[in-house]
């Protein structure tokens, strides 16, 4: 992928936050594009940069592209849910061949390692570091919690609203297909 795509839309993620939600995975260059491609046909213009610039300073092209991406959410969403749908299949498939997958266990133990050193620097070092590190260092395992909760999530899935919704979807891309 493009450097200026990914600029133009971390850019573009600062009108509608839920973009960044969709920049995962795999289908993030398709879902980028496709993101750039709606802020480009809504402002009639040829480069992202112009787009950016008209949505950032016209209150109306900024609705528009909302509205835009509104329309567009459900074929993104899908986008985004097959991905997930791939990367679960694929662990299946990896643990039916009888094999261990080994980089999703590195990730997890990573994670939860990235975590413990964090909080026990905090704790065992508090009084000699300085407030800002203090801050970074929570701030890191914050990340290191997050990489936690989407492992446990990819993993056990996530809420039974959520499941049944996947579900749903699921079915929807079967009967595309």
């Amino acid at each position: 992928m493009s450097i200026s795509i990914l600029q133009s839309v971390l850019a573009l993620a600062q009108f509608s936050p839920k973009i960044a939600k969709w920049l995962s995975g795999t289908k993030v260059e398709t879902i980028s594009n496709k993101i750039v491609e709606i802020a480009k046909e809504v402002t009639n213009s040829s480069s992202e940069k112009d787009a950016i610039e008209k949505i950032k300073t016209d209150k109306n092209m900024y609705l528009l592209f909302e509205k835009a991406l509104i329309n567009s959410e459900r074929e993104i969403e899908l986008a985004v849910i097959k991905d997930k749908q791939d990367a679960r299949s694929r662990d299946i498939a990896i643990i039916n061949s009888g094999k261990r997958n080994r980089r999703a266990d590195i990730m997890v133990v990573s994670a939860a390692m990235g975590l413990i050193s964090c909080l026990i620097s905090i704790c065992f070092y508090q009084k000699e570091l300085p407030g800002e590190a203090v801050g970074i260092i929570s701030t890191i395992a914050g990340i290191f919690g997050a990489c936690l909760k989407d492992a446990y999530n990819f993993e056990f899935g996530s809420s039974r609203g959520s499941k049944e919704k996947d579900q749903t979807v699921a079915n929807i891309i079967n009967k595309r297909n």
